[in-house]
Formats: structure tokens, sequence, C-alpha cells
């Protein structure tokens, strides 16, 4: 079997689903559902979002240079489609979709109560990369939901069964393979019983 060559284009895939809570600081909020979010840096720690400009969320996140990453979950991922469908300017995404506002602590953008982890943003650089702008953001802080730590106080996102995005459609996270470095971790002896 070969493979194909095709047009320059985005297969870089899965990615992540986040629903991107944003305000218009005069008492206006929105959720955006966006799958180009990504890590970009340690520390300082940043993340970055890619938005078209004709997007409703785009104008507010750029106006008040913040906004709230808010990661989804199997029983969030109608809500996140919902969100990604949907224009802030005509419906309130937080009612229609059933999802709470919970204040954060650092930003003005509201977060997403239902989300298992919240991640608060401040703009750093905006860069127009063609049909998306991408917003490079320093992380000023990070709310993690206490129902996902796992019996050593540990938080465990795979308990709350994460989503992904691949070529139109949404896909669970499905089983742990491996964990990082296991693919060089030596086998423990075993110490045998005399």
């Amino acid at each position: 079997m070969s493979k194909q060559s095709w047009k320059p284009g985005n297969m870089l895939y899965p990615l992540p689903v986040v629903m991107v809570s944003c305000t218009d600081g005069k008492g206006k909020d929105n959720i955006i559902t966006v799958a180009w979010a990504g890590t970009v840096c340690t520390n300082p720690p940043m993340v970055s979002v890619s938005i078209r400009p004709e997007r409703y969320s785009y104008h507010m996140i750029k106006e008040t240079g913040e906004f709230c990453i808010n990661l989804t979950t199997e029983k969030l991922a109608f809500a996140a489609d919902y969100c990604g469908v949907k224009s802030g300017k005509d419906t309130d995404k937080f009612k229609e979709a059933g999802l709470t506002r919970e204040k954060a602590e650092i930003i003005k953008a509201p977060m997403i109560k239902e989300s298992p982890v919240s991640i608060e943003c401040r703009v750093k650089e905006v860069l127009d990369l063609g049909s998306h702008h991408m917003f490079l953001a320093q992380v000023e802080a990070v709310h993690a939901d206490e129902a996902y730590l796992d019996e050593t106080n540990r938080f465990d996102l795979n308990l709350a069964k994460p989503v992904v995005y691949s070529h139109g459609e949404y896909l669970g996270t499905g089983r742990k393979i491996g964990t990082f470095g296991y693919s060089v971790k030596k086998a423990k002896k075993k110490v045998r019983k005399r």
C-alpha cells in the first residue's frame, strides 16, 4: 500500500475540542468552540487559539485581550457542537446550551462551570495568518474540578472522558496505551523471596 499525494491542507488531527468563553466587557458574554487550540510554551505558560475574524467572539477577544479555554468532555460534546455552529450575536449560548457562567479569578471573561478544566488567558499577541488570526496568550490561572482527582489526589483528566475533533467528528479519547517515557523505562527487577 502506498500514500497518495494531496494538495497542502490541514491534516494534523485529532485536535482538542475546547469551548472558549469571552466577554465584551459591557455585559455580553459568549462561547465559541475551537479545535485550533494548543500549548505553545511552558515557561511562561502560553497557549494559542486561532479564530476567523468574521466570528462574533473574535472582536470580543481582540478588544478585551482575554478569554478562557474550557476543556470539553463526552457529556459536554452536544453543548460544544451547539456553541460552534450557533452565533452568539443572536443567541445566549450559556442559556441555550445549558451551561453555567462561573466568575473567573483574574480575567473578566467567565469560565464554564461544567468544564473539568478552565484556563484563564490574557492575549499577548495577535498574528494575522490569513483565514484565521492566532491569539497567543499567557495563562493567568488554571481551575481544575476536584471531581477528577484520583485516589492519590492527582488530577486525572481521563476520568472526565475528554473529547477530540477529527475531520468533522467528535471522538472520545479511548484507553491509555502508555505513559510519557514508557518506551525507555527499564523493567523493575522482581525480588525473590527466600
